[in-house]
């Protein structure tokens, strides 16, 4: 079943997450089973919000891409994430890839 992934991490600046978006390349190499993702920021957190086959898929990405990336950005803390079943999902026409 499909699962929307909420993150919240604070203290992880744009400069920081741009970086592990490099490094990880989850654009040009998709992980396997991340659906949609979605990023912003606060005056104070990281804000992400993806959609994922599955909650072990999420994991996955976690463990064998993502958190090495994160280690080397020098990134600290931890996220506050939770799942939640997704229910719908709809992508407006015309609208693909990254901004």
């Amino acid at each position: 079943m499909a699962v929307v992934m909420s993150m919240r991490w604070p203290g992880v600046t744009p400069e920081q997450y741009d970086a592990v978006r490099d490094a990880v390349d989850w654009e040009e190499i998709p992980s396997a089973g991340g659906q949609v993702h979605v990023a912003w920021f606060d005056d104070q957190s990281l804000h992400v919000t993806d959609v994922w086959e599955s909650q072990q898929a999420f994991e996955a990405f976690l463990a064998q891409r993502l958190t090495p990336a994160v280690q080397n950005a020098g990134i600290a803390g931890a996220p506050e994430v939770s799942f939640s079943p997704l229910h719908r999902r709809f992508v407006a026409p015309g609208i693909s890839g990254a901004a």
